[in-house]
C-alpha cells in the first residue's frame, strides 16, 4: 500500500510538472488544459490504485518467512475468503484484520527465537487460516444443518470469536513487553479453548449424511 501511494504521488507530481512546463512553453494551458490535467490525475490515481493487484498467497505459503510477513499474508488471505463466509463471520474477519495490523506492529524488533513468536505463528499462521479453510471445504448446502447442536456457520463464528479474543490478549502482552507471560499463555492455549482450538488446524465438521 505504501508503494502504491508513493507511485500515485509521483504520478500526480509528474502530471503537474508536465502541465507547468506546457503552460510555460505555450504561454498558458487554458481551461481545456486544466480539465485535461485533472482528468489525467484522476486516471493515474485510479489506475495505480487498482494495479498491480496484490497476489493472494497460497494457504501452504502463509506460515513462511519472518513472523511479520506471516501476519500480513494471513490478513491478505483472509480478506480473499470473505465472499465464502457467513455474515457474522465476515464481521469478525474485519475485526481480526484490524487486530492483525496492530499485532504486526507489535512484532517489530522482537527476536524470532522468542517462544512468543512461535505461539503467534501457531495462532495466526495455523489455527486461524486452518479454521476458515475447514469451513470452506464443507459443501454449502450442509453448512446450516446442525451437528451436535451447532451448524458449521455457528462453529466458525464461535471459533473466530475465540481467536479474536486471543489475538487481542497477545497484542496487549506484547505491548507490555511481557514475553514470558505470553510464552506461558501459549502453552495453555489448546487447553483453555478445549474443542475450540485444540485441533491444529481446527476442523469444522459437516453434518453426517442422512440415510
Amino acid at each position: 500500500m505504501l508503494r502504491k501511494a508513493a507511485r500515485m504521488a509521483f504520478a500526480v507530481m509528474a502530471i503537474l510538472f508536465a502541465a507547468l512546463v506546457a503552460g510555460l512553453v505555450i504561454d498558458g494551458i487554458g481551461f481545456i488544459g486544466l480539465v485535461m490535467t485533472f482528468v489525467a490525475i484522476v486516471a493515474a490515481v485510479v489506475a495505480l490504485g487498482m494495479f498491480p493487484r496484490l497476489k493472494v498467497p497460497d494457504l501452504a505459503a502463509i506460515n513462511r518467512g519472518d513472523v511479520r510477513t506471516m501476519v500480513a499474508r494471513t490478513e491478505l488471505w483472509l480478506e480473499a475468503q470473505r465472499p465464502a463466509l457467513p455474515a457474522p463471520a465476515v464481521n469478525l474477519i474485519d475485526q481480526i484484520g484490524v487486530q492483525l495490523d496492530g499485532l504486526g506492529l507489535q512484532l517489530e524488533g522482537i527476536d524470532p527465537a522468542e517462544p512468543a513468536v512461535s505461539e503467534v505463528r501457531k495462532l495466526v499462521g495455523e489455527h486461524l487460516p486452518g479454521m476458515v479453510e475447514s469451513y470452506r471445504r464443507i459443501p454449502a448446502n450442509l453448512r446450516r444443518e446442525q451437528r451436535e447442536g451447532r451448524t458449521a456457520d455457528q462453529q466458525l463464528t464461535d471459533g473466530l470469536g475465540k481467536i479474536s479474543a486471543e489475538i487481542d490478549a497477545v497484542t496487549r502482552q506484547l505491548a507490555a513487553g511481557d514475553l514470558d507471560a505470553l510464552a506461558v499463555r501459549g502453552r495453555f492455549l489448546d487447553y483453555k479453548y478445549g474443542d475450540g482450538l485444540e485441533q491444529a488446524p481446527l476442523q469444522l465438521q459437516a453434518p453426517e449424511a442422512k440415510p
